[in-house]
């Protein structure tokens, strides 16, 4: 029978030791310490190497390329294969503490912007102040007096426009002023257009107006001139003009051309006028009044008026 693989081991470490199989306890010592040994390869050349499995990763100087190798720990017993060492990498360990120049200093709050802070809440709250009791207020003044102003405009009575004139009648223009005069505004034609009654007055240099526009300047209409006359002398009074009077109280037409422009023309004979003036009241001169005129257009007034009158302020 042959020897064993181990038995074989042994004496083959024996003989590297100078021991014999059957050799003291001194020689098999010898022969587990040569049991412990191994190669290993160098990384960088391949040189082999030769250390025991108590020196299995610690750095060894490669007796060729000189570098620092790691070695290998211990292969399993048996193991035919050459195991190769790593390089030895040295491990730079980062300084924790920076360089003293680089370190910045801690910043510090700037005061600056505490108090630019503050100043700006301080002008946000003057800005509030402001707003809350000068600018609301006064705009919302503003906007009630609008809204009354709107409501008192709705709410007022729309004047109701002037109803237009009747067409004139011939039959009425007479310069004999035995004709009747109608009970109803004075109306009539006016240098060929229709007229009726929107405001009568009287001013105390005497004059009779009566006009077809109720406000604004005064062209479409009469005037009858009695210099000096009061409304109180004409109070209750009653006047005949005829035609073959050679002079007379001044009477003028106003009317507008069709370019927009008033036009006048005067008469102080040759015309029939007919007024009957009643009782003066509460400065309002009501009356009656027939006039036509020898124009051309047989322009001619006929019917009631209530003028009013218009008296001078007092003087202080």
């Amino acid at each position: 029978m042959g020897a064993s693989g181990w038995e074989q081991n042994a004496e083959e470490a024996a003989s590297k030791i100078h021991c014999p199989a059957s050799g003291s306890v001194k020689c098999w010592r010898g022969y587990y310490e040569a049991m412990s040994e191994f190669k290993y390869a160098c990384p960088v050349c391949g040189q082999h190497m030769m250390c025991d499995e108590s020196q299995g990763g610690s750095v060894m100087d490669c007796p060729t390329c000189f570098q620092k190798i790691v070695a290998p720990q211990a292969p399993a017993p048996g193991s035919k294969f050459v195991l190769t060492g790593s390089k030895f990498t040295e491990k730079k360990i980062t300084a924790l503490v920076q360089d003293a120049s680089i370190i910045e200093p801690p910043k510090k709050f700037p005061a600056a912007l505490v108090i630019g802070l503050i100043f700006a809440f301080m002008a946000a709250v003057a800005g509030v102040i402001y707003w809350t009791t000068i600018v609301h207020p006064r705009k919302t003044a503003k906007a009630t007096e609008a809204t009354n102003a709107a409501a008192a405009i709705k709410a007022a009575p729309k004047e109701k426009p002037a109803p237009p004139a009747p067409p004139a009648d011939d039959a009425l223009w007479s310069l004999s002023p035995s004709n009747a005069t109608p009970d109803s505004p004075v109306a009539g034609r006016i240098h060929a257009q229709n007229f009726l009654i929107e405001r009568a007055s009287f001013s105390t240099n005497g004059v009779l107006s009566i006009r077809a526009n109720a406000r604004g300047p005064f062209e479409f209409g009469a005037t009858i001139h009695f210099p000096g006359a009061q409304p109180e002398s004409l109070s209750g009074q009653k006047i005949n003009v005829t035609s073959n009077t050679d002079r007379a109280a001044r009477v003028q037409l106003r009317w507008k051309n069709e370019a927009g422009d008033v036009q006048r023309m005067d008469f102080t004979n040759g015309y029939a006028l007919r007024l009957e003036f009643d009782t003066l009241a509460n400065n309002r001169l009501p009356g009656k009044i027939y006039l036509c005129t020898p124009d051309t257009e047989k322009s001619y007034l006929a019917g009631k008026f209530s003028a009013s009158v218009s008296r001078p302020k007092p003087k202080n």
